[in-house]
């Protein structure tokens, strides 16, 4: 994880691979030692495929809108598509530049600096997991509702009331 901060969001799938830190009792040394948790099966609606670098709200248009482009679309037109600042554009294309998600090509129009915005392979197949992850969701989500709405009375169990 080169060039990751502290609290900041990491690259696909590290969270999904044991994690390793400095365990308090040996930082003298500087050993690393596994996280000290147990490795568990997932819950039901845990959902580690909904993927954080492609999640946020932001990284979901600019991948949205480079889908439909295997060409690529340059950086004033993507920031103009997915009405975002320069700043922000930039900062979303590095962490998905970093993931491997998109690729970054620079180039002249005339004599112009352009920088051109390409969704990577591995992107493609990542961003058509991550939706179908997601279709996944909206399908439970369906059922949930439909399930509740067939039980439309709630009856509370003994000795509970709305907080």
């Amino acid at each position: 994880m080169h060039g990751a901060r502290r609290g900041a969001w990491v690259s696909r799938s590290v969270a999904a691979k044991w994690r390793s830190r400095r365990c308090s009792c040996t930082r003298s040394r500087g050993a690393t030692v596994a996280t000290h948790r147990k490795e568990t099966a997932p819950g039901q609606f845990a959902y580690d495929g909904l993927d954080r670098v492609l999640h946020e709200k932001a990284r979901l248009g600019i991948l949205t809108a480079l889908i439909a482009r295997p060409e690529g679309i340059r950086f004033t037109d993507l920031k103009e598509l997915c009405t975002l600042t320069d700043g922000n554009l930039s900062r979303h294309v590095h962490v998905l530049h970093e993931a491997g998600v998109v690729e970054v090509w620079k180039g002249y129009e005339g004599r112009r600096p352009q920088t051109l915005v390409r969704l990577s392979e591995e992107g493609r197949r990542d961003f058509s997991a991550y939706l179908d992850e997601l279709e996944r969701v909206i399908d439970d989500a369906r059922v949930r509702r439909s399930r509740r709405q067939r039980a439309k009375h709630f009856e509370a169990p003994p000795g509970w009331m709305p907080a």
